[in-house]
């Protein structure tokens, strides 16, 4: 194995012309722009980064196309990228300014950075994202990592003012010394850029110290990777365990991407099928995650979902798991959109729902009567807001399920994990206390409340997270404004409360903004009438609405909504 020093700015300029290109068994690049900002960081400080792992190879290697547009060349396919794709990929993006595809979607990666961050260690503590996204837009929370409802770019700056790279925001972009990452590196100069920061003299104390900060910045792409090149003499199903080792190790990847990589490499173009079933499913407003996809096809070739046999199943039995796992997510979709009204992935407390669905729909050959229908719609309701697959091992939960319906096909029985797992099935008050937009009970005050007939108090439009239009997007609004219980001293389990949230648009909440209930709701009345707050289940007695009393009005809309949200599960599987 050859070991190369290679400069940011080489591996970059092999990315784009297509030089350097992906490998099937790769997966989709995933980063969020905050990984990006804290790699740009560690860069800048000097800071190690890992190191990066190719494949020089002659074989015709079946590739993928990466998050941002490649150059053809005559040497395409060459080298092989197997470690270190995340990086590259945002490097590119950053130094060219050019957007990455995610889902289908374009999208930039726009860091600033700051010429008066502090000199010094970083201050900041490193947050561990999870990948779960809320099921809508977080409206009156904090949606971005500066910006703010009712937060003035003053104050926004004084928050960011000793930080050295932050994800851009029109508040940031707005101040002379924050610039564009992306900006620095298209420029050779840096008259332009310190002109904008208001630098237009040699004599200016700060011309040094921001020209300094700019070189420095520039030298993030002459940065050299160690490079580990493995041999041409390797085949691909060598070089594949050694993806799967080399990640396994370093716990960068998933079980179900490295499933893939041993899938693939014995199973050619399978990436382009799984790809090609995410985008049917995304014409259902559905996005199924392609490790669930994965984990479907094992599903339905060996009735188990763990991906420990993936390696030694015939190629055979994983097609034509394939092939029953397209059947059936087809049906769990459907089921899932017009029987449950849940209209998203996003409204699942667990992706491992879509499986168990899946498989019902192949053990019964779609022929449902009725009482199935309403056992399999009472079990997903009350699994999803319970949080089935959330306590212990998700994957042990999953195959208990499974085996009930890959063996006896009794679609009532599924109702038995969940009655020795929770020992009650219905919501009481107190369930909700302290339980915010995390919690699986969230989603079902969503749709318990949309089925109510709750619609947005300014449009008048029904609740839907197929909206049109930015301005329509549903939020998660508080009640009570966070703010102002914040100065009162309320804890943050009591601000966030789903009893202190209803769903509205984006634009209504910006809206209300901080205005106390007892100010707006009662305009809210006169122009939609009573209906627009009895709907959200939102207590209308004045006492209840004075900022002393939350606590109070709390308990009372706790009640309410356990008394709805119990009345629509048993509604949708025929037991009202």
């Amino acid at each position: 194995m050859q070991q190369q020093n290679i400069p940011i700015s080489s591996l970059v300029d092999m990315y784009k012309s297509g030089g350097l290109r992906l490998p099937e068994i790769q997966r989709h690049y995933v980063w969020r722009s905050t990984r990006v900002r804290d790699l740009l960081d560690s860069l800048y400080r000097g800071y190690p980064s890992g190191s990066i792992l190719m494949w020089e190879t002659d074989e015709p290697v079946p590739t993928r196309d990466g998050a941002i547009a490649q150059d053809t060349t005559a040497f395409a396919g060459r080298k092989l990228l197997l470690d270190g794709q995340q990086r590259i990929t945002s490097l590119t993006a950053v130094l060219n300014g050019e957007p990455v595809r995610v889902r289908g979607r374009q999208r930039p990666i726009d860091i600033l950075f700051n010429l008066e961050h502090r000199e010094g260690p970083p201050t900041e503590v490193t947050d561990v994202e999870g990948d779960q996204d809320f099921p809508m837009t977080p409206g009156d929370e904090e949606s971005d990592e500066s910006e703010e409802v009712g937060v003035g770019e003053a104050a926004v700056a004084e928050r960011f003012k000793d930080s050295t790279f932050v994800v851009a925001s029109r508040a940031l972009q707005s101040q002379p010394q924050w610039v564009s990452v992306s900006e620095v590196f298209r420029t050779a100069s840096d008259s332009t850029i310190l002109k904008k920061s208001g630098v237009v003299s040699f004599d200016d104390p700060r011309f040094q110290k921001y020209s300094e900060r700019l070189n420095r910045l520039r030298q993030i792409a002459r940065y050299q990777y160690v490079v580990h090149v493995l041999e041409r003499s390797m085949n691909y199903q060598e070089v594949t365990e050694i993806f799967v080792r080399v990640n396994s190790l370093g716990a960068k990847l998933r079980s179900s991407d490295l499933a893939l990589a041993q899938m693939t490499s014995r199973w050619p173009n399978l990436l382009k099928e799984l790809e090609a079933f995410q985008e049917e499913c995304e014409q259902s407003w559905f996005t199924i995650d392609q490790g669930q996809l994965v984990r479907a096809v094992v599903v339905f070739a060996t009735h188990q979902c763990l991906f420990h046999t993936v390696g030694k199943t015939p190629i055979s039995d994983l097609k034509q798991g394939w092939a029953e796992a397209k059947e059936g997510l087809r049906f769990a979709i459907n089921f899932l959109r017009s029987n449950a009204g849940i209209e998203d992935e996003t409204l699942l407390s667990s992706p491992m729902f879509i499986h168990v669905l899946a498989a019902i729909s192949r053990k019964k050959d779609n022929r449902l009567s009725q009482a199935e229908q309403n056992s399999l719609l009472h079990w997903l309701l009350v699994a999803n807001a319970r949080g089935h697959f959330s306590r212990g091992s998700s994957e042990t939960v999953l195959n208990e399920d499974l085996a009930i319906v890959f063996r006896s096909g009794q679609v009532s029985a599924l109702l038995d994990p969940l009655k020795r797992q929770f020992g009650r099935l219905h919501i009481e008050p107190d369930d909700l206390a302290n339980r915010g937009a995390n919690s699986p009970l969230f989603s079902l005050a969503y749709l318990a409340l949309k089925a109510g007939g709750a619609k947005d108090w300014f449009s008048g439009l029904g609740l839907s997270l197929t909206h049109q239009g930015k301005l329509h997007f549903i939020q998660w609004h508080h009640i009570f404004p966070k703010s102002l219980l914040k100065e009162r001293r309320y804890e943050t389990g009591e601000i966030n409360e789903i009893a202190n949230m209803a769903f509205i648009s984006g634009q209504t909440n910006r809206r209300i903004s901080n205005k106390e209930p007892s100010e707006y709701l009662a305009g809210i009345v006169a122009d939609q009438g009573q209906q627009a707050l009895d709907s959200q289940l939102v207590p209308t007695d004045p006492a209840l609405l004075q900022m002393d009393k939350y606590r109070e009005f709390l308990r009372v809309r706790r009640v309410l909504l356990a008394q709805r949200m119990n009345e629509f599960i048993q509604e949708n599987s025929g037991m009202a």
